[in-house]
């Protein structure tokens, strides 16, 4: 189970809504490698709890994530072998399958540098919220790298479409806020002084609904990526009778014919 005291970004735990961000505001909140894996391992962990049903990840001091750190993590992977150099970039890609794999909904919410393993990050999230001063950057080019990092040629085309994925990832200039909102990065765009308020109160809407149900739907969103049609069906099918042997899809019910609203209990 993944504590709730990590040492190397901050966490709250509000009434089933958990949230985080990197605490290097001085530097943009960079990555080092011990906050990668314990990124990777907390989210790892939210598949067995069920005191955390959303998590938001977001800002601090003005800045979301400003990717790897240069000097503690791009300078050191300078001296590693290819062994070193894999177990590395396995880590990272980790993060990510974590992310995905975690059961709960995850809301990133964007204020300026949202760069590298930042935009990583933040494409990997289901929900993204940002400022008009965020600026997403895929910038593996731009350090002589190829784009397809922590899963981003797979999963960014499947957001923005497969050309302006090819923009960012061949250039890694950076994305802006209304461009971003524009091509379906974002799905809005608030003042810098309103996105934690946006945040939680998205993540209160999903957190007091049927939380087994959102966790299905984001167990299906990430399955059906391999899926054909047919397949899909009969998956959304079989997960669904599952979500209809629930309490909560009799609760609703009950609270329909009473004409009441529905209190999810997430059973």
């Amino acid at each position: 189970m993944p504590t709730d005291s990590p040492k190397h970004f901050r966490l709250t735990l509000t009434d089933g809504v958990a949230e985080i961000s990197l605490d290097r505001p001085e530097r943009k909140n960079p990555l080092t490698f011990e906050s990668y894996a314990e990124l990777r391992d907390w989210f790892r962990g939210l598949v067995y709890r069920d005191d955390v049903h959303v998590v938001i990840f977001g800002s601090n001091g003005g800045n979301f994530c400003s990717g790897g750190d240069v000097f503690e993590i791009i300078g050191p992977l300078l001296d590693k072998d290819m062994k070193g150099l894999l177990e590395f970039t396995r880590m990272t890609g980790d993060l990510v399958k974590a992310i995905v794999g975690c059961g709960k909904p995850v809301i990133a919410a964007v204020d300026g540098v949202c760069a590298g393993a930042g935009a990583i990050i933040a494409m990997s999230s289901d929900l993204r919220i940002a400022t008009p001063e965020a600026k997403t950057a895929f910038l593996f080019n731009r350090v002589g790298l190829a784009g397809c990092d922590m899963g981003a040629c797979a999963i960014l085309p499947r957001i923005i479409g497969q050309g302006r994925a090819a923009d960012l990832l061949y250039t890694g200039r950076s994305m802006s806020a209304e461009e971003g909102e524009r091509w379906g990065f974002f799905n809005r765009v608030v003042a810098a002084s309103d996105i934690d308020a946006e945040a939680r109160k998205l993540a209160r809407r999903l957190a007091d609904g049927p939380t087994f149900a959102n966790m299905m739907t984001k167990t299906m969103l990430a399955q059906e990526w391999n899926m054909g049609i047919e397949q899909a069906i009969e998956a959304e099918a079989q997960a669904q009778a599952i979500c209809m042997q629930t309490r909560d899809f009799r609760r609703a019910y009950e609270a329909f014919a009473a004409k009441q609203k529905p209190v999810f209990e997430g059973d």
